[in-house]
């Protein structure tokens, strides 16, 4: 039987109506379709107050006219994003009585907001958000007390929005008007924050990663890829990042228990302009890659007093479990290919004999997201600081040339073959002025089999992203990953892989 999840209770101490204004904000940026919340307390505490605020809010109509639902018991709103159902069930004999008023068809994919809830019985969900509104007398007229509970499922939601809303107060950004922000292919989300005088910071909020079913030797998928699974490596690697000489966000506050982190906001300015890559930012990400690269970064960096991250090695074991993705998930939803077991087995014999010499190479930091999305230009700053670097908790120790692949056979936007081999040379030039030494044509070698196991990767990732979490917009990039795949395999250190791709995924090779 399931442990029962204890509730999580949230006291909040309102003077006057705009502070019940101000509750039902928050508590709008945390429902959604399909969501229960029940209102109860005392009488003329605030209930209908607060329902109204809430429903104007998500229908995005300040003057909208709300109604009490006493007479009607149900009355229903069309929002941007659902619909919302505002009950009033003190009229309700019986549950039953709800078959007849078509509350199953308006609750369909709907907020439900209840007042008198305990009228349903069981009709409600147990998974809801109770918000119970108290009178004190000896406070003023206008003070109210509200205690909010998250039953169930919502038990997370509201501890997490508790802990929010308390790091913003200790650190001084409760005033902050809070933004949503496109998110990545993760689980982690943002919010931009900007405060009355024009200041401007982000919310990072980075819960710690369920850990997967064991796949192998009793481990997850993360734990074998080398994959974050909290928030302290991204920020130790973001203070470390910066004490090399690189951009990261600064960190302003942090609550790693709860995976929150209000981080400096490095702006919008991509590195990549209307026609694709911008020659002088890439050139200038190339540099930062390089002088991180020729220097000596250290393989344990901490977050805080009590955080050490131990920055883990990408093994043997990490970059074959990525590329086995792709026989895994693209070669049946993408390329609509069946691999039979024996393929399977020797496509992973292959890699492995193929990546051994990549993983007793020299080894550095590799960020793993070097790219685009994660590369912001940043105009005031001088020389390589003009490069933000976002997006780095994944990192690992490995070979440079991963992430030197990462940013020129770029996933989601298309590098020129002209600019690639350019941007090779500014590379190679800038290795070469500060170590003589440094070898190129194993670097070249190297980047050719880090190119083609990072595309492969990628591949496996994007068909699972849309088969799996439903994001189709990743399948757009697929051919270009495939063109950068089979420019990989053309070098002779691949020769036998190509064989293994022209049999079973030929269109990939081509002619």
């Amino acid at each position: 039987m399931a442990e029962a999840i204890e509730p999580v209770v949230w006291h909040v101490d309102l003077a006057g109506e705009s502070e019940t204004a101000a509750l039902a904000s928050d508590i709008a940026e945390l429902v959604g379709a399909n969501d229960v919340v029940t209102l109860s307390g005392d009488l003329g505490a605030g209930k209908s107050t607060f329902a109204r605020s809430l429903v104007r809010q998500l229908i995005e109509d300040e003057r909208a006219e709300v109604p009490s639902p006493t007479f009607t018991l149900m009355q229903i709103y069309d929002g941007p994003k659902f619909p919302i159902v505002h009950a009033d069930l003190y009229r309700i004999k019986s549950p039953d009585e709800l078959v007849e008023l078509g509350w199953e068809e308006a609750a369909d994919n709907a907020l439900v907001l209840v007042e008198w809830p305990d009228r349903a019985g069981t009709a409600l969900t147990p998974d809801r958000l109770d918000v119970a509104f108290y009178i004190d007398a000896s406070r003023p007229l206008d003070f109210r007390r509200a205690i909010v509970t998250g039953h169930g499922a919502w038990a997370e939601k509201l501890q997490r929005a508790n802990a929010i809303r308390n790091l913003l107060q200790v650190a001084d950004w409760a005033d902050a008007r809070r933004t949503f922000m496109q998110g990545d292919a993760s689980t982690r989300a943002y919010e931009r924050l900007i405060k009355p005088d024009g200041s401007r910071a982000v919310l990072m909020i980075s819960p710690p990663r369920p850990d997967g079913p064991p796949v192998r030797y009793g481990k997850s998928y993360s734990a074998i890829a080398r994959l974050a699974e909290d928030i302290v490596p991204f920020i130790a690697m973001a203070k470390a990042i910066t004490e090399q000489g690189l951009s990261a966000p600064r960190i302003y506050a942090s609550d790693i228990e709860n995976g929150l982190a209000i981080i400096e906001d490095l702006g919008t300015e991509p590195m990549i302009g209307v026609d694709g890559p911008d020659p002088e930012r890439y050139a200038e990400a190339v540099r930062a890659l390089a002088h991180l690269h020729h220097s000596d970064p250290p393989r344990e960096v901490a977050a805080d007093d009590s955080h050490l991250h131990r920055i883990p090695p990408y093994d043997l074991d990490a970059m074959l479990i990525e590329v086995e993705l792709l026989t895994e998930w693209y070669a049946s939803h993408v390329a609509k290919v069946n691999l039979a077991s024996g393929a399977k087995a020797m496509f992973v014999n292959l890699w492995k004999g193929t990546l051994r010499e990549i993983v007793t190479s020299p080894t550095t930091w590799v960020l793993r997201d070097y790219h685009s999305p994660n590369l912001l230009w940043l105009d005031g700053r001088a020389g390589i600081e003009r490069v933000g670097i976002i997006d780095f908790q994944d990192c690992v120790i490995g070979p440079a040339a991963y992430d030197v692949a990462s940013l020129l056979q770029d996933a989601r936007i298309t590098v020129p073959d002209e600019l690639e081999l350019k941007l090779l040379g500014q590379y190679a030039r800038a290795r070469k002025e500060a170590d003589p030494a440094v070898d190129m044509t194993a670097f070249v070698r190297a980047y050719a089999i880090m190119g083609a196991q990072r595309a492969t990767k990628i591949l496996g990732i994007f068909a699972r992203l849309d088969k799996r979490d439903g994001k189709s917009q990743y399948l757009a990039h697929i051919p270009r990953i495939e063109h950068y795949l089979s420019k990989g395999l053309k070098h002779p250190a691949l020769a036998d892989l190509k064989s293994w791709y022209k049999t079973h995924l030929p269109h990939i090779v081509g002619d």
